[in-house]
Order: structure tokens, then C-alpha cells, then sequence
């Protein structure tokens, strides 16, 4: 499996040639998430159904839909209800839950919340705290992302983790990554068994490519 997740959170009829790229570079991605609107929206929308066709024909990339869920604040009704949108419009096969604490006074909520998702049809369940996580959400999880955060933050110590490690593979996402880094051995001496690591700053760096897809348009 690669160790590369893709979170690109642009709309293919604005970004044509970088959905493109991403769906060239499926067969040797871990997963893509699809956000089509902070969510799957209201309604189907058919650019990302058309997406989602084509990630599915390439093969290898696991489609996750996201969902935020406030970390616990949102009712879980409402997140099933997301991720069942994302399987019935986009044909998903996980979710990529946002805005999760990373402490362990929520973990029931997040346990029936992850109970409701795979009975919606979700295989692949990847849970993003953005911090070091509590070792009990590896339980209910396929990946924990247990960093978010920019470059230079990420060069210097992390956070300790708590004292027994999660035992779900792990996945850092950065961004400010600049050209010549080497974010992919740096993740793995960090113990992440997947990471994304792209160029793009501010409060939407996720509406860049990493730059081993980056197009020239």
C-alpha cells in the first residue's frame, strides 16, 4: 500500500488538470479525500461523481469522504448522514472524519460514531486529531492522523506521545513543504506509516498538490 494520502480540497471543474494528475497517480496513492462542500453537500454534484468514476476505474486509492464532526460537538446523526451521502453520490469506500479530540473523555462517542460508519458502508476509517492521540482510538480506526501542521513546526520535537502508542498505523499531513524537502523520510523516522506533505500555506493549504503530482498549468 502506498504511503501517500491525498487531501484536495478544490473543485474539479476549477482544478481540472490537478484532478487530473490526481487520478493519473491513483493506482500508488493510499487514499484520496473527496470534500465537495466542507461535507458532500445538499445534492449530488456531478463533477465529483465524475471524479470519483475515474478514481474508482484507476484502482489502488481509497476514496474517503469528509465529514467534520466538531470534535464531538456535531451530532453524530448528522455526520452518518454525510457519510452516507458520500457512499450513495460518490460511491466511497471510508471517511476521513475531521476535527477529532485527541483525549480519551470522548472516546464512546467516537466508538458509536465509528460503529454507525461501518454499518453505512465504510471499510476504511481514517480518524485526523491532528495531535498525538490517545492509544483507545486505534481501536475503532484504520489510521490516525496524529499531525497537522506546517513544515517548520514539524522539523522540530513533537509533542510526547501519551504513554502507550496507538496501535493504528499513523499519517501526518503537512503543508509549507518547500521544494527539495524530503517530507516522505521524515515521516517514516517519525513512526508515520502514511503522510501528504504539500507546498500551500495559510487557511487553505489543502488546495494544493503535493509536489510529486503538482501539474505545470
Amino acid at each position: 500500500m502506498s504511503t501517500l494520502l491525498v487531501p484536495y480540497y478544490e473543485h474539479p471543474a476549477v482544478r481540472p488538470a490537478e484532478w487530473d494528475a490526481i487520478v493519473a497517480a491513483a493506482p500508488r496513492l493510499n487514499g484520496v479525500v473527496l470534500n465537495p462542500a466542507d461535507g458532500p453537500g445538499d445534492r449530488p454534484d456531478p463533477a465529483f461523481a465524475e471524479v470519483a468514476g475515474r478514481l474508482r476505474a484507476a484502482g489502488g486509492a481509497r476514496i474517503l469522504g469528509y465529514a467534520d464532526t466538531g470534535y464531538g460537538r456535531r451530532a453524530a446523526t448528522d455526520v452518518v448522514r454525510d457519510l452516507a451521502r458520500h457512499r450513495d453520490w460518490y460511491g466511497t469506500d471510508g471517511a476521513f472524519l475531521d476535527q477529532v479530540p485527541s483525549g480519551p473523555a470522548q472516546f464512546a462517542h467516537y466508538r458509536r460514531l465509528a460503529d454507525a460508519a461501518r454499518a453505512v458502508g465504510c471499510r476504511t476509517l481514517v480518524l485526523n486529531h491532528g495531535t498525538a492521540a490517545h492509544p483507545c482510538y486505534a481501536h475503532v480506526a484504520d489510521l490516525l492522523v496524529t499531525f497537522e501542521g506546517p513544515w517548520e513546526a514539524y522539523r522540530a520535537p513533537l509533542p510526547q506521545p501519551w504513554p502507550t502508542g496507538p496501535d493504528a498505523p499513523q499519517c501526518h499531513l503537512l503543508y509549507g513543504v518547500p521544494p527539495g524537502a524530503d517530507p516522505a523520510g521524515l515521516a517514516r523516522a517519525r513512526g508515520a506509516a502514511v503522510y501528504c506533505a504539500v507546498p500551500g500555506t495559510g487557511d487553505h493549504p489543502w488546495g494544493t498538490l503535493p509536489h510529486s503530482l503538482e501539474t505545470t498549468s
